[in-house]
């Protein structure tokens, strides 16, 4: 018995020749040579135990047997061009499921406004926005689009675009501050109370620039947390020191609620990436969304900043 694709194959080119009505212009719309096709259609034939043309010098007809079988191929043909049809669109126009995944903050601070705006641009798009503070699989997940944020990317199969860049800062309120002091050096944090990102290793949280190179201050802290909010609500109130994101506390700088310390001790840049499955056959809706980040956040910096503020 012949696998299916292959008697599925017989059946498009017999289709295909009782529609052409003729051998030769079926051969040359298929691009297969006119005796390939003869030979096919008579291993049909063979295979199923009918004769399903009758073929003369001028004419080709249908057997009683034939016109039921191009039935049944023409139905065939039909929901193929159909299952095709319902996706191959989506490769042109933004619609169908979208789901993405992003940091707690992040999502919350500034992801949901874009996001409300990419789909009221194409309604046909359903997005699910799932978000988390841990990094999660992109394929495991299902995940058309991952925002992630940090230092650099390990090498993987993954497509990452870095759609804007930030810095770690330091920083404390002016109560807490008048408190405990302003620290000028990365040493000087030794005896402050310097609350702790648990997501990042305590070494790589609190590590700055020495005169010899890296240098990591064993510093201790009354306050561990996943979540980056938390840090950043906990030093508003003056509990203590954190090391954050400078888009998550720009405002709250320039409003005089938090003050930066120890500015210039650290090179911390950051990237703000959104990372895909691969490059390939990318579905409209994730690249447009993909595009619509972009435009949104930029590679800049300073810009970025002054969104936050904003």
């Amino acid at each position: 018995m012949k696998a299916p694709f292959e008697s599925v194959a017989s059946m498009a080119l017999f289709a295909e020749v009782v529609k052409q009505q003729s051998f030769t212009a079926a051969a040359a719309r298929v691009g297969i040579a006119k005796s390939a096709l003869s030979k096919r259609i008579a291993e049909l034939e063979d295979r199923l135990g009918v004769r399903l043309l009758t073929r003369t010098t001028r004419s080709l007809r249908l057997t009683e047997e034939g016109a039921r079988f191009y039935e049944h191929c023409a139905e065939l043909l039909s929901a193929a061009g159909a299952a095709e049809g319902s996706v191959a669109g989506l490769g042109q126009a933004a619609r169908g499921p979208l789901r993405i995944n992003a940091p707690v903050t992040f999502a919350e601070m500034f992801l949901a406004p874009v996001v409300a705006s990419f789909l009221a641009r194409h309604e046909g798009v359903e997005l699910e926005l799932s978000t988390e503070n841990r990094l999660v699989d992109v394929l495991e997940g299902g995940f058309d689009l991952v925002i992630r944020i940090g230092v650099a990317l390990e090498a993987s199969s993954l497509v990452a675009k870095k759609l804007s860049k930030d810095r770690l800062v330091v920083c404390g309120s002016p109560e807490y501050l008048e408190r405990r002091g302003r620290p000028a050096t990365p040493l000087e944090l030794v005896g402050h109370n310097c609350l702790h990102y648990t997501l990042v290793g305590r070494e790589a949280e609190w590590r700055f620039r020495g005169e010899s190179g890296p240098l990591s201050i064993p510093v201790r802290g009354n306050l561990n947390t996943s979540d980056g909010s938390v840090l950043r609500k906990s030093a508003l109130a003056g509990l203590g020191l954190a090391v954050l994101p400078w888009f998550m506390v720009a405002a709250d700088v320039r409003a005089g609620r938090l003050e930066l310390v120890i500015e210039g001790f650290r090179r911390a840049e950051i990237g703000i990436y959104a990372v895909m499955p691969s490059r390939r056959n990318v579905p409209a809706r994730t690249r447009l969304l993909l595009e619509h980040l972009a435009r949104h956040f930029g590679d800049s910096e300073w810009r970025f900043a002054e969104r936050v503020e904003g």
